[in-house]
């Protein structure tokens, strides 16, 4: 008896050494710190609390894709944040790797954390959302990223009223992310199903499939 307990613990041991393959890491630099963004990056928000914030947004994101196996998510292995000095904008993803302008947190007025805890949300969902293999609209790849931030909480205080806009893929200025926040009100996680569609490819066809009526239709009534 002993000896097979003995067998159980070795096991157990070996197996808690294993580190799974999809094993994720964040990781913040501050590129900017001589910089007023970079300075005001270290004092009012600082790389601990973003590393978290990192961490929070892509399980909040995996909820809200309803991505709750590896199979259903992208391979990331590290995701990593740059406070960036020479970027003129607010912020952009490539790859894993997010971006935040320096000189958009020097001169943002009202509540930084709030704003950056949102940028961060939207990128993130930029790192995991699925695009159709680059066939889907830009406006709604922009739009399910936003809508991941308009669900966050931490909404852009210059984004669209509900209701506004010309086109359901308009895309940034939270236009496409109501109009997404209005369907997903008619049929719950049917942006998850959507995102999860745009795997492989793309087709207007999936509206009809998910909501038995056309992206245009579903605008009109929305719109009315």
């Amino acid at each position: 008896m002993a000896s097979y307990h003995l067998i159980v613990l070795a096991l157990l041991i070996t197996l808690s050494s294993i580190k799974p393959t999809n094993s994720l890491e964040f990781s913040v630099t501050n590129t900017a710190v001589n910089t007023a963004g970079g300075i005001r990056f270290d004092l009012e928000i600082r790389t601990s609390t973003t590393e978290d914030t990192l961490k929070t947004g892509t399980d909040f994101i995996f909820k809200i894709f309803q991505q709750f196996n590896d199979t259903d998510r992208k391979t990331v292995h590290h995701i990593r944040l740059f406070i960036d000095a020479n970027y003129d904008a607010i912020s952009y993803t490539s790859g894993t790797d997010i971006f935040i302008a320096a000189n958009h947190i020097a001169t943002f007025s009202g509540d930084l954390r709030n704003e950056v805890a949102g940028i961060l949300y939207q990128q993130l969902a930029h790192v995991w959302q699925w695009t159709g293999n680059g066939s889907a609209p830009a406006g709604l790849i922009e739009g399910v990223a936003e809508f991941v931030r308009l669900k966050s909480g931490f909404v852009c205080r210059e984004w669209a009223a509900a209701g506004d806009g010309d086109r359901w893929d308009e895309g940034g200025g939270g236009v496409t992310a109501r109009f997404l926040e209005y369907l997903e009100g008619l049929g719950s996680g049917f942006v998850a199903e959507l995102n999860g569609k745009m795997r492989n490819g793309y087709s207007e066809d999936y509206f009809v499939e998910l909501m038995a009526v056309t992206a245009d239709e579903l605008w009109a009534e929305y719109k009315a």
